[in-house]
């Protein structure tokens, strides 16, 4: 038992990342079945859709799971009174400010962590009273940290700074990098990336099929007036960098991003025109495997790689 694993009362430290358009109840609920916490994504959901996926993941597994809530969603209210009425017990939250929810939470004895990108919001967060953080680095895919520090520094800050359990995410998608985390301090690990390319993943085929054939270098973080965002390098990303020679306003930048972007790259498969999101360690996914092949994996390769510590 580790501080992760008691805290949300399962086998390994591995937590999945809530994100948009691949986080459905089958991914949610095949990730805590095989050990780990499962988080549907609610980023990507009406309220009611939102409903539909906890009930199914409830039928799906009879472990641990949980619901990520990007706070800049509109209709939050009605999302967080629906985690309540459905009896979920752990809710992640990001892209916002922590105090605003994170009472309300707690007084229905709902477990409470908080993602975030620095050591000054990590100590916002645990002064907020959150249960745990997510420390995010700059590797990550999706909606990034301006402040652009990577995992290897920014676990040590935070474990400098906060007292309560910390997940370490962005690059980690192997037993190693899980290894190397929780040595500069991390208690436990999110992945998002690893598990968007597993057949449970909610996302179009085309684009897991996109993830297995990235290598180094194939995503940029991009559009940081609006929101960072790392994406994989495609006609859409290309159309960002040519507006941006142009001198863009906030306004020009909107236009082309549009509505449903990222549904209809990564939820629809258009590799074209859609965004697509998704980490630096893309380049190192090569197949399309189940998640609990995945799970596996990392936990065979994590007890490999601590017999191999090189000792002087």
């Amino acid at each position: 038992m580790n501080k992760i694993t008691e805290l949300f009362n399962i086998k390994y430290p591995i937590i999945q990342g809530g994100m948009i358009w691949n986080s459905g109840y089958k991914l949610a609920s095949a990730v805590s079945n095989s050990g780990g916490l499962g988080l549907i994504g609610a980023g990507s959901m009406y309220p009611d859709v939102l409903r539909e996926h906890i009930q199914k993941c409830k039928k799906a597994t009879d472990k641990p799971f949980g619901v990520n809530v990007p706070m800049l969603y509109p209709n939050i209210e009605e999302i967080m009174n629906i985690i309540v009425e459905e009896g979920v017990k752990i809710v992640f939250t990001s892209a916002g400010n922590p105090k605003t929810w994170t009472a309300f939470l707690k007084e229905k004895g709902i477990t409470v962590v908080h993602v975030v990108s620095s050591s000054k919001f990590a100590l916002k967060a645990q002064e907020a009273g959150v249960d745990a953080v997510v420390a995010e680095g700059f590797e990550a895919g999706g909606h990034n940290g301006r402040e652009e520090s990577t995992t290897l520094t920014l676990i040590p800050m935070v474990r400098e700074k906060i007292q309560i359990p910390l997940i370490a995410a962005g690059g980690i998608a192997t037993g190693k990098a899980m290894l190397a985390t929780m040595i500069l301090g991390a208690d436990g690990v999110q992945v998002g990336s690893r598990f968007a390319a597993s057949f449970e993943s909610s996302a179009h085929e085309n684009f897991k099929q996109t993830i297995v054939d990235l290598e180094e270098g194939g995503t940029q973080v991009t559009l940081k007036e609006l929101a960072p965002v790392r994406l994989i390098k495609n006609k859409f990303y290309q159309d960002v960098q040519n507006l941006y020679a142009k001198g863009p306003s906030v306004e020009d930048l909107k236009t082309l991003l549009g509505r449903a972007r990222a549904k209809r790259g990564m939820f629809e498969g258009d590799l074209v025109e859609g965004e697509l999101e998704i980490g630096q360690v893309s380049g190192l996914i090569h197949e399309i495997k189940s998640v609990a092949a995945i799970v596996d994996d990392m936990i065979s390769e994590f007890e490999e790689a601590k017999k191999t510590i090189v000792t002087f």
